[in-house]
């Protein structure tokens, strides 16, 4: 299994209204950084099984990856979707709604 499926296997765990974050899943998976996860996410358009992005913030709870989407509002609109409130392109309670791969076990 490559690198980016292994992320993008972590990435359709986080459960729906919860977010991570590029270096949970980086620690999580005990390979590479999160600029890589990064990277990783930018490419999941080739992935069999859509990949939730929108799922994946910064370590402060920025949108930062919001300009790799269709649109630059699409993420947000994603996480809206699923109930997660968002202010000035940030999730708002982030902490409240972090999800770590760890929780799984």
């Amino acid at each position: 299994m490559s690198y980016y499926e292994k992320v993008y296997e972590v990435t359709l765990l986080i459960p729906p209204g919860r977010v991570s974050t590029y270096g949970a899943i980086a620690d999580y998976l005990a390979l590479g950084s999160a600029r890589m996860v990064g990277y990783a996410l930018n490419k999941c358009h080739n992935s069999e099984e859509p990949v939730p992005a929108h799922r994946v913030v910064n370590r402060n709870g920025e949108l930062t990856g919001r300009n790799m989407f269709k649109s630059p509002t699409m993420m947000q609109e994603l996480l809206e979707s699923e109930d997660i409130k968002v202010k000035d392109n940030k999730v708002v309670e982030f902490k409240k709604l972090f999800w770590h791969p760890q929780e799984m076990y």
